[in-house]
């Protein structure tokens, strides 16, 4: 009764033992940088979102001068771009596209 039910491991045994916890520790450490890298970036991913998804649609009705139509309309990076055709001459008008605050004009006239 004296006798381990384990019995203790041969020098080569133990030599293995520590590598595979060696190893071991490694890939733990390797796994928790890169779920700490994934939670890095969806956290600055959430708060460098300037607005959030679930704020109320803004609702602005503009003028347009008599006689002008709608041409066509665009998305350029932050604006929303909207060209009028108004009595043969072309305008493009610009407006911010999170707030649509007028943003710019460009006349396009014929020279006399």
């Amino acid at each position: 009764m004296t006798e381990d039910a384990i019995p203790q491991p041969t020098p080569e045994q133990a030599a293995l033992f520590a590598r595979v916890r060696r190893m071991m520790l490694i890939a733990g450490l390797t796994t928790a940088v890169a779920v700490g890298a994934v939670l890095i970036a969806i956290g600055y991913r959430l708060f460098r979102a300037e607005g959030s998804v679930t704020t109320a649609a803004s609702e602005i009705t503009t003028t347009l001068p008599k006689g002008a139509r709608i041409v066509s309309t665009a998305v350029a990076g932050e604006r929303l771009v909207v060209t009028l055709d108004i009595g043969g001459a072309t305008e493009i008008r610009t407006f911010d596209a999170k707030t649509l605050k007028p943003a710019g004009r460009l006349k396009f006239v014929s020279e006399p």
